[in-house]
């Protein structure tokens, strides 16, 4: 009888079992999870309600969503992407839907849904999962038709094939460097970033609803969507997507630099048209009273403040030079950032397996045929809206499949 061992018992590592299971009928195949439950950043993800995947149907546009694994994830997205996710859920009855900016959720707004699909499928499938099984050797054949070895504290394990879906785990990187394999060294990705500018006190919890956002020193480095300021600073999906495409560059500058915040997502000159508009039609008014667009008015009051225009300052009397101060506050805003904070528990890694030593066909490693790899272990992420998730799937299922043949 065929064995296939998966390593770790998530997202990317339930798939695969379950695909190779579904595909093999007569193999014995076995998760072996080192905690004392699986599916636990299932659980977690989306505040408890599960981000599955996201509403792109393209492949060449949803591979556009990875800051690492763009080019290596396009061929297998032309296989298994975001619909066949939701169809593969849908088959067995899990109701999904989208919210308005593509993320995609149970229709319970419960992960509990997803994870009781995954062990009902995995169950049905024949897949037999091990706990408290931390795994601290792994050993090529010494020939071929020899088996790998699987060292844990209990036991050694045997098997035919082997599925590394093991996340940001430094020991498991370890012994794939020991083996040969070349481990790019992991970062943080998807991190808010720490601010204690004056403009921002007082203003927990106000959002905007698109902003751009971009590193002064890395002026390519740029991202837009929604900003929110919090207790510690910045946060928010567009702060979220300018941390994972910079993931490396920002921890070479070891998370210190200069956030230069459109809070209009225009230019200097629109806004000062702008400006001088409400200046001509709201004289009367005070200019911290009226709200620039559709700001929050607490914002709008300390970038009024900052402009070093007067409180009690009417439209009318606003003068050039506060007028241009104003529309550079509001378009240019420099912030000085000075560390970074994990995003609740949706933190993932920009490291981990070498993507030119992995075959993208099978997902399984150009260095050690039988060894395949899906999920964070690789040196894959993507930026939030469930294409993390989506790459742990259409991994799992690929080598599901090839580990099964």
């Amino acid at each position: 009888m065929k064995r296939i061992i998966v390593i770790g018992g998530g997202a990317a590592g339930f798939f695969g079992a379950i695909r190779a299971a579904e595909c093999d009928p007569t193999a014995e195949v076995i998760i072996l999870e080192r905690g004392r439950e699986v599916l636990q950043k299932v659980r977690v993800s989306g505040g408890g309600r599960c981000n599955v995947t996201h509403a792109c149907f393209v492949p060449r546009d949803l591979a556009k969503n990875y800051p690492r694994g763009e080019r290596e994830l396009l061929g297998p997205f032309n296989r298994f992407a975001c619909g066949d996710t939701l169809d593969w859920f849908a088959k067995r009855g899990v109701e999904t839907k989208a919210e308005a900016d593509g993320r995609i959720f149970p229709i319970t707004d419960s992960s509990e849904t997803i994870i009781e699909c995954l062990l009902r499928a995995a169950q049905q499938a024949g897949v037999s999962v091990k706990l408290h099984q931390r795994v601290d050797r792994l050993e090529p054949p010494k020939e071929p038709g020899a088996p790998w070895r699987i060292g844990t504290p209990d036991r050694t394990w045997q098997a035919d094939r082997v599925l590394l879906t093991s996340g940001s785990n430094p020991a498991i990187w370890k012994a794939l460097g020991a083996m040969g394999h070349t481990i790019i060294p992991p970062v943080p990705s998807l991190f808010t970033f720490n601010c204690k500018d004056i403009r921002l006190r007082e203003l927990l919890g106000v959002s905007v609803d698109f902003a751009e956002v971009t590193v002064k020193e890395i002026p390519p480095l740029q991202a837009a969507g929604p900003l929110l300021i919090t207790h510690w600073g910045f946060s928010g999906p567009g702060i979220l997507r300018l941390s994972a495409w910079g993931a490396r560059l920002l921890a070479e500058r070891q998370y210190r630099f200069t956030l230069v915040v459109n809070w209009l997502a225009s230019t200097p000159a629109e806004a000062y048209e702008e400006l001088m508009f409400l200046k001509n039609s709201q004289g009367k008014r005070q200019v911290a009273a009226h709200a620039f667009g559709n700001l929050p008015q607490r914002l709008w009051r300390k970038l009024v403040t900052a402009a070093a225009i007067p409180a009690e300052r009417r439209w009318a009397d606003m003068t050039k030079h506060e007028g241009l101060a104003l529309a550079q506050e509001l378009t240019q805003g420099h912030y000085a950032i000075n560390g970074k904070s994990t995003f609740k528990e949706e933190f993932v890694t920009a490291g981990g397996i070498d993507l030119k030593e992995v075959n993208f066909k099978r997902f399984e490693s150009k260095l050690f045929p039988g060894l395949y790899f899906a999920g964070e272990v690789l040196d894959i992420d993507a930026i939030t809206g469930g294409f993390n998730f989506q790459a742990a799937w259409t991994g799992g299922y690929i080598a599901g499949e090839a580990m099964a043949e």
